[in-house]
C-alpha cells in the first residue's frame, strides 16, 4: 500500500485561519463541534458541515437587535445557511448522486441547465477563468484527476505510469468540448467529456453565505469560511481588520505552523497548495495539482498561492490556476488583473527554504516596499 496523506489543504487552512480570526474567543475553536454555536463577549460563532468539510461564521453580537435571543437567532441562521448550502451541493457536487454536474457527466450529449443557477454561475466563472489563464484553470480535468487518484477518492496503488492512458484521458480535457446553448442547454461536443466544478465551489459557497448574511440579515461585520476559503466583511469588535493566518507549506509542518498573517477587510482570500493533499508510491510523490497541458502532476517552485479578490469564488479559481502556472507566470497574471492580489510562498533556488513573492498591491502591507 502507498504511504498517503490525503488530508485536504482546505481543512488544514480552516484550522489555522480560525485561530487568528477568532483570537478574541477564550475557547479554542477546535473544541466546538459542527452545529454548535458559542457566544463570547464580543462575538457569536456558528459551525456546520458542507462539501466534505466544515463552514464557520463569526458575527459581532453588537449587531443583533437589543433583547435578541442569540441561541435562537443562531439556530434559525444555521437552518437558513444549511438549506442554501444543500441547494448548492445539489447542483455542483460530484459526490451527490443526482446533482446537476453528475447528471451532466453521465449524459451522452448534455442536459438542460435552465433551473440550475448555482451550476451555471460556477460554469460561467470556470469559462472566464479558464480563458484568462489560458487553460491553467480547467474544470474538464476530471478524467485525469480520477486516473491520478484525486477525483475518485482512491489513490493509485501501483508504481509506474501508463502514458498511453494519460494521453487518452487528456483528449477529453478542454472547455472547447462543451457549448452553452442559449443559457439553457449545456452540450457536449465530444462524448465522455466531464466537469468538476470543485475548483470554485467552496469559494462560491462562501460567497453564498456572505450574500445571505448581508441581504437577508442585514449584517455588516462578519467572517465566513468554508474549508479555508474566506470572506471578511467589515471589521472585528475591536475595530481592527480580521487577521488571517497562512500555513507553512511544508509536508512535515504542523497544522499550527504559520508563515504569515494577513489583514482582510471587505475582501475574500483563497489559498491553494500541494503540501497536504498528496500520496506516495514507490518513492514518488504525487500531488493533486495536475497540468492540463501534460496530463501529469505539476511540479514547480510554487509551494502555496494565496489570492485575494472581491469575491471568494474568483479567488478560489485563480489560486488553483496559480499552482499550475508556477510562481513567475502566476504573478505576471495577477499583476495584469487589478481586481486580484496574491501572496506566494516559493521554494528557494537551493531547495533549502522558502521565500515570499508578493503582488505590488500587497507589498506595503507586508513592509516589502
Amino acid at each position: 500500500m502507498p504511504a498517503t496523506n490525503s488530508t485536504s489543504v482546505r481543512y488544514c487552512l480552516f484550522l489555522l485561519l480560525t485561530i487568528f480570526a477568532l483570537s478574541c474567543e477564550s475557547t479554542p475553536p477546535e473544541q466546538n463541534k459542527p452545529g454548535e454555536a458559542v457566544q463570547k463577549v464580543a462575538t457569536l460563532r456558528l459551525v456546520g458541515e458542507t462539501m466534505g468539510t466544515t463552514y464557520s461564521v463569526v458575527l459581532l453580537s453588537g449587531e443583533l437587535s437589543a433583547g435578541t435571543d442569540s441561541k435562537a437567532y443562531l439556530a434559525e441562521l444555521k437552518g437558513t445557511l444549511d438549506s442554501a448550502l444543500v441547494a448548492l451541493n445539489d447542483e455542483v457536487s460530484n459526490w451527490e448522486k443526482n446533482s446537476t454536474v453528475v447528471r451532466f457527466n453521465a449524459s451522452g450529449t448534455g442536459i438542460n441547465v435552465v433551473e440550475a443557477p448555482h451550476f451555471l454561475a460556477n460554469y460561467r466563472l470556470a469559462d472566464r477563468v479558464s480563458a484568462a489563464t489560458e487553460g491553467a484553470f480547467e474544470p474538464t480535468i476530471l478524467p485525469l484527476t480520477d486516473y491520478w487518484g484525486f477525483g475518485s477518492g482512491r489513490e493509485r496503488i501501483e508504481a509506474g505510469v501508463d502514458t498511453a492512458e494519460v494521453i487518452r484521458r487528456k483528449a477529453l480535457v478542454g472547455l472547447d468540448k462543451i457549448i452553452l446553448e442559449g443559457d439553457t442547454f449545456l452540450r457536449k461536443t465530444v462524448p465522455g467529456v466531464t466537469l468538476d466544478l470543485g475548483g470554485s465551489a467552496k469559494g462560491y459557497g462562501t460567497d453564498l453565505i456572505t450574500s445571505v448574511l448581508i441581504e437577508r440579515y442585514g449584517l455588516k461585520n462578519f467572517l465566513v469560511e468554508i474549508g479555508g476559503e474566506m470572506f471578511a466583511a467589515g471589521r472585528k469588535a475591536e475595530g481592527q481588520p480580521w487577521k488571517i493566518g497562512i500555513n507553512v507549506p511544508r509536508e512535515e509542518a504542523a497544522f499550527s505552523a504559520i508563515a504569515e498573517t494577513m489583514p482582510l477587510e471587505n475582501r475574500a482570500v483563497a489559498t491553494s497548495g500541494n503540501y497536504r493533499n498528496y500520496y506516495k508510491v514507490g518513492g514518488e510523490t504525487y500531488s493533486h495539482t495536475l497540468s492540463p497541458v501534460t496530463g501529469f502532476p505539476e511540479r514547480n517552485r510554487l509551494l502555496s498561492a494565496s489570492v485575494t479578490a472581491p469575491d471568494c469564488a474568483t479567488a478560489d479559481a485563480y489560486a488553483t490556476a496559480c499552482m499550475v502556472l508556477g510562481p513567475e507566470a502566476a504573478m505576471k497574471l495577477i499583476e495584469t488583473r487589478p481586481e486580484l492580489e496574491a501572496y506566494f510562498l516559493v521554494r528557494d533556488e537551493q531547495d533549502e527554504g522558502m521565500v515570499p513573492l508578493i503582488s505590488s498591491g500587497l507589498q506595503a502591507l507586508f513592509g516589502k516596499e
